[in-house]
């Protein structure tokens, strides 16, 4: 399916609709109102202390002087500005972390269509980079660059209010600097940090492909005398890396020192201008120390900004990738997969298609009927194009050329596809709602019953990675107990015994002719025990269909009888392979 690219608005507002907008909207307004009250407890302090002292010269004025409402001031503003401070991080927190769970959850949905099995198999370690690393990137747009922008320019704000109160030109001359000065230093970080940063967000994605190479591959390296020219790869990889941290820590201190220079710059040119406030006697000492500490808090909400600054190369690398996942886009001139006339099955009318990247056709103007309810055996030899037939009637290879109809069905591929989970958990994919009742009828029609009631946990047995736990041949079961949980109509089945020893094998498939009453199977295979009770043989290869024979008739036995027997001689089936 091809998609249109999304734009950047398109991506925030998705962002921004997964998370309610009372919780971003209102951990933005704590952030800013825990800046604003932390400058007016400053600035009400040190006018407090001022006006305190300048009243304690004359005893007349000490006697009227109101401590009272001041003090009680300070109080509420320091108390109001610890539980901000916590809401604001309760708040933010929990709008970041529901925006990043959704943002995963749309992620596993996007990965779940038709093809997308595929591209994980492809390239695993870019999307587990776009899962983990991508994805928690993004919390910087929220926490270390939108709310530390509004609270800065609340900060601006306020300061410019405050001084100009006081004289409205010094006012807006302050407000105007902190929002030109302290954005400016971010945005010109930003810029500067953003090499660095994609270099080292690419230099990860490396490094963690290939540690995971190294580990998965090990002996196969060994083997091949490569190990320490993987290990070398990897302390290069791991070089760059260091490198780019060295230069963005490099930056974001020179950052810091910057708005060091800045802060303490503001504070005298606003020291200079209230002393000469104060001289011509438009405010007194209180209102000098006022705004001169108004002034030194105003700058701290810009340097909270240099984090995200640095941070902001990589943020926008992570929005690019995971867009097209994230945004619905229009599809077009998409070749789809559509529900086939009552009483069929799967129909294929001139349909020719590719692997992505390959230059040859992997299925070359296929015509083809399958009538509902019957069993057909796809035969060839290894490459002729059997599971590429299986792919294009499931939709997870889009046909180039013609029209697909197929109904709804499962698939049981080559490999079993087992979770690090438990054994309960692995067979509610394939129906989130059985009851344990079903679950156990669907484990005791694949004969696994007895295993996993063995177990001294039963269902909630856990599996390791790739179903590390099970022998090959409980994998297999498993999977098929998933393949009758499924209400799917259609069954797919890639070579299903392949790789069992003969009694398992027998077992397995015994199991499978049990429950495919009702059922339309279509079995890809190149073993005799798959196809001898199939209803139909259809031979492939080369990506053509060069034969289609039914039961009772001689073409119909001279198919059977070439394929591999199950009791047959390496020999034998080299002989029997070329077809």
């Amino acid at each position: 399916m091809k998609r249109t690219r999304p734009s950047l608005g398109a991506m925030l507002a998705a962002l921004a609709a997964m998370a309610p907008r009372r919780l971003w909207l209102g951990g933005m307004a704590l952030a800013c109102l825990t800046v604003l009250m932390g400058m007016a407890l400053l600035g009400l302090s040190g006018w407090f202390i001022a006006a305190t002292g300048l009243a304690g010269l004359v005893p007349a004025t000490a006697l009227v002087f109101d401590v009272f409402m001041p003090s009680a001031g300070i109080r509420l503003l320091a108390l109001g500005r610890t539980a901000a401070r916590y809401g604001e991080r309760l708040v933010t927190h929990d709008a970041t972390l529901a925006v990043l769970a959704a943002l995963r959850e749309r992620l596993f949905r996007s990965w779940a269509p038709a093809g997308a099995a595929s591209q994980l198999r492809l390239r695993p370690a870019r999307w587990l980079q776009r899962l983990t690393g991508d994805v928690d990137a993004l919390d910087s747009l929220y926490l270390r660059l939108a709310v530390p922008l509004v609270s800065a320019c609340g900060a601006a704000l306020l300061a410019a209010v405050v001084l100009g109160a006081m004289h409205w030109p010094l006012g807006l001359l302050l407000g105007l600097w902190l929002l030109l000065v302290g954005t400016g230093m971010a945005v010109v970080l930003a810029w500067r940090a953003r090499r660095p940063a994609l270099r080292r967000a690419a230099a990860l994605e490396r490094l963690r492909s290939q540690a995971v190479d190294l580990v998965a591959g090990q002996t196969d390296l060994l083997m091949a005398g490569r190990l320490p020219a993987q290990c070398a790869r990897l302390a290069a990889t791991e070089a760059c890396v260091a490198q780019a941290d060295r230069q963005l820590n490099r930056l974001e201190a020179h950052a810091t020192a910057a708005y060091g220079v800045v802060s303490t710059l503001t504070v005298v040119g606003v020291l200079l201008a209230v002393g000469w406030l104060a001289e011509r006697g438009v405010i007194g000492a209180p209102g000098a120390a006022l705004a001169l500490l108004v002034a030194l808090a105003a700058m701290e909400p810009f340097a909270a900004l240099r984090r995200g600054a640095v941070e902001a190369g990589r943020t926008w690398l992570s929005i690019q990738r995971l867009a097209p996942q994230v945004v619905p886009a229009q599809a077009v001139a998409d070749t789809a997969v559509h529900l086939p006339q009552p009483g069929a099955a799967a129909v294929l009318e001139q349909v020719s298609a590719r692997h992505q990247g390959s230059p040859r056709w992997a299925l070359e103007v296929v015509s083809l009927q399958i009538p509902a309810g019957t069993q057909v055996a796809v035969v060839g030899a290894s490459g002729a194009g059997k599971s590429t037939l299986l792919s294009v009637i499931a939709g997870e290879l889009p046909a180039t050329q013609g029209h697909v109809a197929a109904q709804p069905s499962t698939w049981l591929t080559q490999r079993t596809e087992l979770f690090q989970d438990s054994l309960r958990d692995n067979l509610l994919l394939a129906c989130p709602g059985a009851s344990d009742e079903r679950l156990w009828q669907a484990l005791e029609d694949a004969g696994l019953a007895s295993d996993v009631r063995a177990m001294p946990q039963g269902l909630e047995s856990r599996l390791g990675e790739g179903g590390l736990g099970l022998s090959g041949g409980q994998a297999r079961r498993l999977a098929l107990a998933r393949l009758l949980l499924h209400p799917a109509p259609c069954w797919l089945l890639d070579e299903p015994s392949e790789g069992l020893d003969a009694a398992t094998a027998r077992d397995v498939l015994a199991c499978l002719r049990r429950q495919m009453k009702g059922h339309t199977v279509i079995v890809a295979t190149h073993l005799r025990r798959e196809a001898e009770s199939a209803d139909r043989l259809l031979w492939v290869d080369g990506g053509r269909l060069l034969g289609d024979a039914r039961r009772g008739t001689a073409d119909f036995d001279k198919l059977l009888a070439r394929l591999r027997d199950d009791a047959a001689t390496p020999a034998a089936h080299a002989m029997a392979k070329g077809f």
